[in-house]
């Protein structure tokens, strides 16, 4: 399309659309039956947990005229319950280079959200990983890494499908690869984005979760296979920690696009705007009981109120996508499918 035609905080599908995303579906769930079984089924996005913790999640006051939408509207303070996991497709040791992601679930949100299931439910969800930018553009290159991972378990034939160099797509290999450029041992003490774009009411944004530790851990906390987590509980249990939660607005449709992920937004053309801050207090996190709680909770995008509306392909990819694998995978485990109320079950545990 050409660039003068675009406007702010519009979608633009390409056709067949909604056929390129069943086929993403066929594709997750012949992969996801074939790797999981039933009662011990994991999840398809982030499987393996590094700690589901309890937090709070402060609105400032203050605010901008245009960012008071949504949970932003007013200054107030919403319980929250925050993931942090590892995005390689199966679980592995933490020494090995992975991306990782922070996922977010508010309680207490009033109003009508975008899922017909859960229109009443009581939760906003914000799912961010450690890499600013996507590495795959669209719903078919999405199909692409899929089949690749279907058929020879590896991303290197989605970015190197062949002999020939003009079907190559080594600036996304260097986007992924730079998600395990920098290693993780604590995941308290990063940055983590939206990478795609979202609804803040009439406007586009992408947000991101800055951590506000000074320093980070520069060596693993031991040679467990999960060390991340012990290093998460240790930094728990003696302090509080917080991260700066910010929104960047969408202020040129060409150069700050929503079909196209991979494309970073340029922060000298829209600076990150600070909205809210998370605070998640000492505690203990890691009992058995409370881990498999946690286990049981469902992260979305979708999850959410329509001035939050996820925008973009691959978004509207994910609608059908995380439901759909978020209700098989409780089926196979015979556990229910439900949003948390409150704190009140898993301090029980």
């Amino acid at each position: 399309m050409n660039a003068s035609h675009l406007q702010l905080a519009q979608e633009y599908p390409p056709p067949n659309e909604e056929a390129d995303i069943k086929r993403v579906i066929e594709i997750i769930l012949e992969k996801y039956k074939l790797e999981n079984k039933p009662g011990v089924a994991g999840r398809d996005a982030h499987p393996k947990p590094h700690g589901t913790v309890k937090g709070e999640f402060i609105v400032h006051d203050n605010l901008p005229e245009k960012c008071r939408h949504g949970v932003f509207k007013e200054p107030r303070t919403f319980p929250a319950f925050i993931r942090f996991s590892a995005a390689f497709f199966r679980p592995q040791h933490d020494k090995e280079r992975d991306a990782h992601g922070m996922a977010i679930k508010l309680m207490g949100v009033e109003g009508e959200k975008l899922l017909e299931e859960e229109r009443d439910e009581q939760t906003q969800d914000f799912l961010m990983a450690n890499i600013q930018g996507f590495f795959v553009r669209n719903v078919k290159q999405y199909i692409a890494l899929s089949e690749a991972l279907l058929k020879k378990d590896s991303f290197v034939p989605f970015f190197f499908p062949g002999w020939n160099p003009l079907k190559w797509r080594p600036y996304q290999f260097w986007r992924g690869a730079l998600a395990l450029w920098t290693r993780v041992y604590n995941p308290l003490q990063i940055q983590y984005w939206s990478q795609a774009p979202y609804s803040l009411g009439p406007h586009a944004i992408k947000y991101t979760a800055k951590s506000r530790m000074p320093k980070t851990d520069t060596k693993p906390a031991s040679d467990d296979m999960n060390f991340i987590t012990e290093a998460m509980a240790r930094q728990l249990k003696q302090e509080d920690v917080y991260f700066d939660f910010m929104v960047q607005f969408q202020t040129d449709p060409f150069k700050m696009p929503i079909e196209d992920p991979v494309v970073i937004w340029n922060e000298r053309l829209s600076p990150f705007i600070k909205v809210a801050t998370v605070h998640i207090p000492k505690q203990e996190f890691t009992r058995p009981a409370q881990m498999e709680y946690a286990e049981h909770l469902s992260f979305a995008p979708w999850h959410a109120l329509p001035e939050h509306r996820p925008l973009g392909g691959l978004n509207r990819a994910r609608r059908v996508a995380y439901e759909t694998i978020s209700k098989l995978r409780h089926q196979m485990n015979a556990a229910q499918r439900k949003e948390p109320t409150g704190f009140e079950e898993y301090d029980s545990l």
